[in-house]
């Protein structure tokens, strides 16, 4: 059966700036907002826009994403005729296995799309939060013809180095692409979320792929090989909420955004964010504990204070200890005493009595999963630590 546009997201990232948390996980799996992983927001956008088959190409320490993924059922993507596909690379009778970047990823799996021999192919990371209406795009991706079209957003020109930057005309058509540049002519950005028609896609991927001096990559490659034949490239503008949570500051500041009334509503039921959530009882609030602001989820034992602060499934907090601004991942212990500030605590990791992490004023804070942070103990703001156990 045909499909009219079938997602390929690309789940296969390190990321290494989020240093402990993905030392043995794909950046992707990152716990967020209390009961979710990253790579909950793009699934549950394809299945609330109406894209039922995705193909989800993961590489970096793939064993628990793809346990996540499962069947793609808790996204209701567990279908006849479509669904949630996990595709690592493999070894091919060309001799090649690993992805160079993200063109030859999807390069590699040309296979899998004609399988389903769509019209429109949308390319989406496995590693940003926010919400978008993928069905809208592709109205505007055909109402203007285009072989591609780019959704982008607008940020502050002295951030948009970061970014891919796209200089466009008064109708809509990019008319100039460049990747990270070093001084940037534009504040409208690249979100790396691309519509394709099909046989553009497969035709590019291919010359690409017979370049050898080509990086693989589509903002550095693919967009101005495209730009420079002449092909209509349309620009999708968003105005919603978009966070890239590719470093640990990032991740805290979207952690905050969800306490602070943001326009990313994790209870709208209309657009709804689906997750793998474990089944654990509801979270208990002991004698005495204080909670302010903040997101507690279910399985979660409170007997101190929690203000300003996320606390994902299993967490406990001792009675007698304080958590402000930070966030706790599945499974963590404060324990009594300890003081947690501005801090994000990896999953199952233990902070000792009287222990005191960061503080409210200095730089986000970073205790890896597993890690035991000993009795006593004080880790000053900014500090990052791994699995090792802290003194």
């Amino acid at each position: 059966m045909r499909k009219k546009m079938l997602a390929m997201l690309l789940a296969g990232g390190q990321g290494s700036r989020l240093y402990a948390l993905t030392k043995d996980l794909a950046k992707p799996a990152v716990p967020f907002g209390g009961k979710y992983r990253i790579i909950d927001f793009p699934l549950s956008n394809c299945v609330n826009s109406g894209v039922d088959t995705v193909g989800i190409l993961t590489q970096y320490e793939p064993f628990e994403l793809s346990q996540y993924i499962g069947n793609g059922q808790p996204w209701d993507l567990d279908r006849m005729g479509g669904g949630a596909f996990v595709l690592p690379p493999y070894q091919r009778n060309t001799g090649r296995d690993w992805y160079k970047g993200t063109a030859n990823a999807i390069y590699q799996n040309l296979r899998f799309i004609e399988r389903y021999d769509p019209e429109y192919v949308v390319i989406l990371s496995g590693d940003h939060i926010y919400k978008m209406d993928y069905a809208k795009m592709l109205e505007k991706h055909i109402e203007k013809g285009a072989a591609v079209t780019v959704a982008a957003l607008k940020v502050p020109l002295s951030e948009a180095s970061r970014f891919g930057v796209i200089i466009a005309n008064d109708e809509g058509y990019i008319t100039e692409f460049e990747e990270k540049p070093a001084n940037p002519r534009s504040d409208l950005a690249s979100m790396g979320i691309y519509i394709f028609s099909a046989d553009k896609l497969s035709k590019y991927l291919t010359e690409d792929e017979a370049d050898p001096e080509s990086e693989n990559d589509f903002g550095k490659n693919v967009l101005p090989n495209m730009l420079e034949a002449g092909e209509k490239m349309a620009v999708y503008a968003f105005e919603g909420y978009w966070k890239d949570v590719g470093t640990v500051d990032s991740l805290w500041e979207a952690h905050m955004d969800l306490l602070d009334g943001s326009d990313l509503d994790l209870y709208d039921n209309s657009w709804k964010i689906y997750s793998r959530s474990p089944v654990m009882p509801p979270h208990m609030v002991e004698p005495g504990a204080e909670i302010k602001s903040s997101m507690v989820t279910e399985g979660c034992d409170v007997g101190g204070k929690v203000e300003r602060s996320v606390l994902f499934a299993g967490v406990t907090v001792e009675k007698g200890a304080e958590i402000k601004e930070s966030i706790i991942m599945p499974g963590a212990t404060v324990k009594a005493g300890a003081k947690v500030y501005k801090t994000i605590i990896g999953e199952k990791a233990v902070i000792g009595e009287n222990a005191k992490i960061g503080c409210p004023e200095g730089k986000v804070t970073l205790i890896g999963p597993e890690a035991i942070v000993a009795d006593e103990a004080e880790i000053e703001p900014g500090a990052i630590f791994g699995k090792e156990a802290v003194k």
